[in-house]
C-alpha cells in the first residue's frame, strides 16, 4: 500500500497566497514562497500551487513563482492555473514544476488530457475538479467555481482517467474553507470508480478530518489550506496523529 500524502495548498492571485470559504470573499494569507519553503520544512509531502484567477483573467500562470519555489524546496509540487496548451505546460515543466494541474480548460476541451498525456507522460498531469452538489448530483464548475455545467462530476471524472490523466484533485465547493470535514460519500464514491490516485479538497478543519478521509475513503492524499497557512493544523504532529491510528505516511 502507498503511504499517504499531506499536501498544503497554496492559491495565489496577484503574486499572494489567499484564502476563502466557498471560493469566495478571498484574505491574503501570506508570500506563497515563504510559505513553501516553510511546508518543506515541516515535513508536507508535496505542494500544490493554483494560480485561481489565471482561468478567469485569462492571463497565464506565472513562471516566475515556479522559478522561485523550485530554488527553495526540495518536495514535488505541481502547479495550475491558466494552463491551456502544450506550450503552457512545457514551460512550467521546464521551469521546476513536477506537476501541472488542469481544470477548466480541460473541461472545455478533453482533448488536452490526451495531448499533455502523450507529451509528458500521464504521471505528470493533475486534473482538477471542483464539484457542488445541486439537488442530489454533482456537478462539475468552472473558472474557480464561477460558471456552473451541466456535466456531471463522476461521469468527467471517469472521461479524465480514460483519456490519461495521472491523478484527480477534487475540491468539493460545498466543503471548501468551511473546515466542517471532507465530503467522504462523495470522494469515497470516486475513488471506488477510478483506479488512479485521488487527492481530496476541501473542508479540512482538524486532524480528525485527515484521520477520517483516510479510514473512510482511503484516498490517496488530502489537501488543505487555511489550516495550515494560519498554524491551526501543524504537519508534524498531524503526522503523528495519522501514524498513532495506523494509517502508513511518509515519514
Amino acid at each position: 500500500m502507498l503511504a499517504k500524502r499531506i499536501i498544503p495548498c497554496l492559491d495565489v492571485k496577484d503574486g499572494r497566497t489567499v484564502k476563502g470559504v466557498n471560493f469566495v470573499d478571498l484574505k491574503d494569507a501570506g508570500d506563497p514562497v515563504e510559505l513553501a519553503w516553510q511546508y518543506s520544512q515541516q515535513g508536507a509531502d508535496e505542494l500544490v500551487f493554483l494560480d485561481i484567477t489565471a482561468t478567469h483573467e485569462r492571463r497565464k500562470t506565472l513562471v516566475e513563482l515556479v522559478k522561485s519555489v523550485a530554488r527553495q524546496i526540495n518536495i514535488p509540487f505541481t502547479i495550475g492555473g491558466g494552463i491551456n496548451e502544450i506550450a503552457d505546460a512545457d514551460i512550467l515543466l521546464n521551469s521546476g514544476a513536477d506537476k501541472i494541474s488542469i481544470n477548466s480548460a480541460a473541461v472545455r476541451n478533453a482533448n488536452l488530457i490526451d495531448e499533455f498525456a502523450a507529451a509528458f507522460g500521464k504521471q505528470f498531469i493533475v486534473v482538477a475538479v471542483d464539484t457542488k452538489n445541486i439537488n442530489g448530483k454533482n456537478y462539475v464548475h468552472l473558472n474557480g467555481g464561477r460558471i456552473a455545467t451541466e456535466m456531471e462530476t463522476e461521469d468527467w471524472i471517469m472521461q479524465a482517467q480514460e483519456r490519461g490523466a495521472g491523478e484527480i484533485l477534487l475540491t468539493s465547493m460545498d466543503h471548501d474553507g468551511t473546515k466542517a470535514g471532507f465530503d467522504c460519500d462523495l470522494l469515497k464514491k470516486v475513488n471506488s470508480m477510478v483506479s488512479i490516485p485521488v487527492i481530496a479538497s476541501g473542508g479540512a478543519g482538524n486532524s480528525q478530518h485527515f484521520v477520517d478521509v483516510f479510514q473512510q475513503c482511503d484516498v490517496d492524499a488530502a489537501l488543505a489550506a487555511s489550516v495550515f497557512h494560519y498554524g491551526e493544523i501543524l504537519i508534524p504532529e498531524l503526522k503523528m496523529i495519522l501514524k498513532d491510528k495506523q494509517i502508513e505516511i511518509r515519514s
